[in-house]
């Protein structure tokens, strides 16, 4: 069989050696070079090429074997883009000097490289790394020097063997990078003795790539880590993809043999599961509380959080004022902003001033908004604060009323709405990436909190924010519980009000102003689970375009350009789909919308990364917190610029997003933090309200057509909403009241003392 036949059968590659380094980023290996080729799976017409990857930072003198494939940038034209590869050993002298003195290892230039080939010979680096006491040996060569360079010699072939074993069960560099950082030189030990403590220590480590590797490495089917692995693999599938904060210890069992089946092997039996599980509670690697399961972190937060809130519901820390004095505060108030408030609002300002804890529920356009604005105003006048944030020092006399969201979006809202400063909840807490600068033993300072789209915060971060605040503060939380309940674990404030144990108010008198939007009596509709008459009328805020499936991304486009006409941005212009995949998912609308928005021109810059092109103007989405930068999940921004390496002093390519004004940095290894933001999903935009709001909907969405979904989405809508697709998938998501159920105990905590005591 001739060359060119075999090589439609080989994995494609190139071999050859390294001519020029044009780029490399030590974080995350990101590199570009100038390649000569000796070899290669089909003809290529240059002899030197251009490569760019992932991969530990090559030699010239090195002759490497590169597998990918080939690409074209659209500015830097034809690459090589690299899977993975591999190394040939230096087989000469001079090879393994020229090697040593590379600048890859610690401690050794051409001298030492020199005296270490001369004494150790052409296996200077197997003996290095399997005997490194014969460094000592070496002229010139410490103790202490003969040490640092066999660690750097170890964690260099280390790297390598990391990179190159993964790659085998499908996990790319960047996953591999965070298995090396967690277990440095104990990687290999690791992967080939107890892989199952990826799943456990390893965020994007499944069950199945685990055990992929661990029978590779010949660990038995009928291993008890295998079903301990699998146990730990449920739990945080069951919290971080579905809400749950605790399993029933019966389909805990059940998911895990369903999940042991599909991996294929040893059939465990139900009592063999039962007493992996008593093993992890032994070694406190999960909590069994009755028949609950729970990972630790969530059992501890849901016990934490119930004794809080327990604390503050019930706690007396002074008389209420008298009706007289309260009715003379909010006299003032109403006198001061022209405004006279209803009864029902009325009640939940002097709830809110009279108990150490309340709750302030209410949907669109019954006036949340200016009930909190009327707690922060009667609250100072009865205490005698003034509300002017110049009058205080943040050190020595700070601001006493907190106003938190859990967005940055949801928090800015707050301060437009009601000229007060407002702040995330990890901001308040001074989180850093990995902790919280305030807890019990270091509390938050100020009077009155107020925490608005309750809905949105998980147990954990729920439980973060009460053991941080003092005993003595006052507590308002608000929110509407129709909307969608948080990403993370918890159902908190639903919990909270089925409880009973806070006092209550739910705002439900539509004000004038609302009663006038078509949106906000749509979505009353929605919550009633009614279809309204008029849902395809043409009404003057919101309409319904009828499309089929097929056309709806054409439809979608259309509506965009109209409004584009009409003077509308892409910052004014949101679009909202339930779901990711599809022709009609968020990923495939971005890729749409971005050419309607911000095509591709020569006046703009642009970068790829994986399957997305980002470019100047993009409106993009952040998807993890950042505390240093104070940018956090669900905020929207503009990329502004982009930077090559060459223009630089770090010689790295660089984004820079603003965020309405504050400008952050973002370099090629922090480029998963963003994705495009002209269509996000329904879970994204809670917190926020956008002047145009488009929301398709077709019945092959049918696994996410529920009511509280479709509710969150047309809330979002502040002067239009438009949408568009089936009216009968509409029907069918306002009329299913079948909301999941999150497996919580907290609303139980909160009722029976004992379980908090």
């Amino acid at each position: 069989m001739s060359q060119q036949a075999l090589s439609l059968f080989a994995e494609p590659y190139i071999r050859g050696q390294v001519v020029r380094e044009i780029y490399y980023n030590e974080e995350n290996w990101y590199g570009v070079y100038r390649f000569k080729v000796e070899e290669a799976t089909e003809s290529i017409s240059d002899s030197e090429v251009v490569i760019v990857g992932n991969f530990p930072r090559p030699h010239p003198d090195e002759i490497y074997t590169f597998y990918g494939e080939w690409k074209v940038h659209p500015k830097f034209g034809s690459q090589y883009v690299v899977k993975r590869y591999e190394r040939e050993t230096p087989k000469t002298k001079a090879g393994v000097e020229k090697y040593l003195a590379s600048g890859l290892f610690e401690g050794i230039g051409k001298k030492t490289a020199s005296r270490i080939v001369e004494h150790l010979g052409v296996e200077a680096l197997s003996i290095i790394a399997d005997n490194p006491e014969r460094l000592e040996q070496v002229p010139g060569i410490s103790a202490d020097r003969a040490r640092k360079i066999y660690e750097s010699v170890l964690e260099h072939r280390m790297l390598e063997r990391t990179m190159i074993y993964l790659y085998d069960f499908g996990i790319g560099v960047h996953l591999a990078l965070r298995i090396y950082q967690t277990y440095k030189a104990a990687t290999m030990e690791v992967l080939s003795e107890t892989p199952y403590k990826l799943v456990e220590d390893i965020d994007g480590v499944g069950f199945k790539r685990a055990d992929e590797i661990a029978r590779a490495v010949g660990i038995a089917p009928s291993s008890p880590e295998r079903v301990k692995a699998a146990v730990l693999f449920v739990l945080k599938e069951a919290a971080f993809g579905e809400g749950h904060v605790y399993l029933p210890l019966a389909e805990v069992i059940e998911r895990t043999r369903r999940l042991l089946m599909e991996a294929g092997g040893y059939a465990f039996q139900t009592d063999e599961l039962e007493q992996a599980i008593q093993h992890m509670f032994e070694e406190q690697r999960l909590v069994w509380d009755e028949d609950r399961i729970y990972l630790p972190s969530l059992f501890f937060a849901e016990i934490g959080l119930a004794k809080r809130l327990r604390y503050f519901a019930q706690r007396v820390f002074h008389e209420a004022f008298p009706a007289a004095e309260f009715y003379r505060a909010l006299g003032k108030v109403e006198e001061e902003l022209g405004i006279t408030y209803a009864p029902s609002q009325r009640e939940a300002v002097e709830q809110a001033v009279n108990n150490g804890l309340m709750v302030l529920t209410g949907g669109p356009g019954t006036g949340k908004t200016t009930v909190i604005r009327a707690i922060c105003c009667v609250f100072a006048e009865l205490h005698g604060i003034p509300l002017d944030p110049a009058q205080y020092d943040p050190f020595e006399n700070p601001y006493p009323i907190l106003l938190v969201a859990p967005t940055g979006r949801a928090a800015k809202r707050m301060t437009e709405t009601t000229g007060l400063p407002a702040m995330t909840i990890h901001r308040l807490l001074g989180y850093n990436g990995d902790s919280f600068e305030h807890d019990q033993e270091r509390p938050v300072r100020g009077k009155l909190l107020i925490v608005d789209e309750m809905s949105m915060v998980d147990v954990w971060l729920a439980n973060q924010l009460f053991r941080a605040l003092p005993d003595d503060m006052q507590i308002v939380m608000v929110g509407d519980p129709d909307q969608l309940p948080s990403v993370g674990p918890g159902n908190v404030l639903q919990d909270i009000l089925d409880a009973g144990l806070v006092p209550h108010v739910h705002l439900r008198d539509i004000y004038r102003q609302a009663e006038q939007s078509h949106i906000v009596r749509l979505a009353h509709h929605i919550r009633e689970g009614k279809v309204p008459e008029d849902l395809l009328a043409p009404l003057p805020d919101r309409r319904f375009f009828t499309s089929s499936p097929q056309d709806l991304v054409q439809i979608v486009k259309q509506i965009c350009e109209g409004a584009v006409k009409k003077g509308y941005t892409a910052k004014e212009i949101q679009v909202l789909s339930p779901m990711y995949k599809g022709n009609a998912g968020v990923n495939q609308l971005n890729q749409e919308l971005q050419e309607l928005f911000n095509p591709k021109s020569e006046q703009k810059r642009e970068v790829s990364y994986g399957e997305i092109i980002f470019r100047t103007g993009d409106k993009v989405l952040q998807l993890v917190n950042n505390a240093e930068e104070q940018v956090y999940n669900g905020d929207i921004g503009e990329i502004v610029a982009i930077f090559y390496p060459n223009e630089n002093e770090q010689r790295e390519e660089q984004l820079v997003v603003s965020f309405d004004g504050r400008e952050v940095v973002y370099k090629r290894s922090q480029y998963h933090h963003l994705t495009l933001a002209y269509c996000c999903s329904v879970h994204k935009s809670q917190g926020s309200e956008f002047p145009i709001v488009i929301m398709p909907l077709v019945r092959q969405y049918y696994r996410m057509l529920r009511r509280k979904l479709v509710y969150t989405g047309v809330t979002r809508a502040k002067s239009y909403l438009l949408l568009c697709g089936e009216p009968e998938a509409f029907r069918i998501a306002v009329e299913s009241d079948e909301e999941s159920v999150r497996h919580t105990h907290l609303r139980q905590r909160l009722t029976l003392r004992e379980a908090v005591d």
